[in-house]
Protein backbone atom coordinates (compact mmCIF):
# COMPACT_ATOMS: atom_id res chain seq x y z
CA UNK A 1 0.00 0.00 0.00
CA UNK A 2 1.68 3.84 -0.70
CA UNK A 3 2.10 6.18 2.13
CA UNK A 4 -0.39 8.60 0.40
CA UNK A 5 -3.30 6.14 0.54
CA UNK A 6 -2.35 4.62 4.00
CA UNK A 7 -2.20 8.23 5.12
CA UNK A 8 -6.13 8.60 3.54
CA UNK A 9 -7.16 5.72 5.75
CA UNK A 10 -5.98 6.99 9.24
CA UNK A 11 -7.26 10.13 8.47
CA UNK A 12 -11.01 8.52 7.70
CA UNK A 13 -10.49 5.99 10.90
CA UNK A 14 -9.02 9.18 13.10
CA UNK A 15 -12.42 11.11 11.34
CA UNK A 16 -14.23 7.89 12.93
CA UNK A 17 -12.76 8.24 16.30
CA UNK A 18 -10.90 4.75 15.78
CA UNK A 19 -7.92 6.56 16.44
CA UNK A 20 -6.18 9.45 17.70
CA UNK A 21 -2.82 11.37 16.17
CA UNK A 22 -0.61 13.15 18.59
CA UNK A 23 1.99 15.33 16.28
CA UNK A 24 5.36 16.37 18.03
CA UNK A 25 7.62 18.33 15.37
CA UNK A 26 7.48 16.23 11.97
CA UNK A 27 6.32 13.02 13.83
CA UNK A 28 2.84 12.12 13.75
CA UNK A 29 2.02 9.28 16.61
CA UNK A 30 -1.40 7.35 16.16
CA UNK A 31 -2.77 5.74 19.19
CA UNK A 32 -6.15 3.49 19.10
CA UNK A 33 -9.31 4.50 21.22
CA UNK A 34 -11.11 1.70 22.51
CA UNK A 35 -13.77 3.41 23.78
CA UNK A 36 -15.89 3.31 20.08
CA UNK A 37 -14.16 -0.17 19.57
CA UNK A 38 -16.31 -1.39 22.50
CA UNK A 39 -19.59 -0.05 21.48
CA UNK A 40 -18.96 -2.15 18.04
CA UNK A 41 -17.99 -5.09 20.18
CA UNK A 42 -21.00 -5.06 22.45
CA UNK A 43 -23.54 -4.45 19.06
CA UNK A 44 -21.66 -7.23 16.98
CA UNK A 45 -22.16 -9.65 20.55
CA UNK A 46 -25.82 -9.18 20.76
CA UNK A 47 -26.41 -9.47 16.98
CA UNK A 48 -24.43 -12.92 17.68
CA UNK A 49 -27.17 -13.80 20.41
CA UNK A 50 -29.53 -12.78 18.34
CA UNK A 51 -28.21 -14.64 15.06
CA UNK A 52 -27.18 -18.29 17.18
CA UNK A 53 -31.15 -17.89 19.30
CA UNK A 54 -32.94 -17.63 15.81
CA UNK A 55 -30.43 -20.56 14.36
CA UNK A 56 -31.60 -22.56 17.32
CA UNK A 57 -34.92 -22.16 16.58
CA UNK A 58 -34.47 -22.95 12.96
CA UNK A 59 -32.75 -26.21 14.00
CA UNK A 60 -35.61 -27.65 16.53
CA UNK A 61 -38.00 -26.44 13.44
CA UNK A 62 -36.07 -28.39 11.36
CA UNK A 63 -35.34 -31.48 13.65
CA UNK A 64 -39.44 -31.63 14.17
CA UNK A 65 -39.87 -31.60 10.31
CA UNK A 66 -37.61 -34.34 10.02
CA UNK A 67 -39.45 -36.86 12.77
CA UNK A 68 -42.57 -35.65 11.38
CA UNK A 69 -41.01 -37.74 8.12
CA UNK A 70 -39.82 -41.03 10.35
Amino acid sequence: MALPSFLDHLKVLEGCGLVQSEKAGRVRTYRLSPEPLKLAENWLAEQRALWERRLDQFDAYVMTLKEKDT
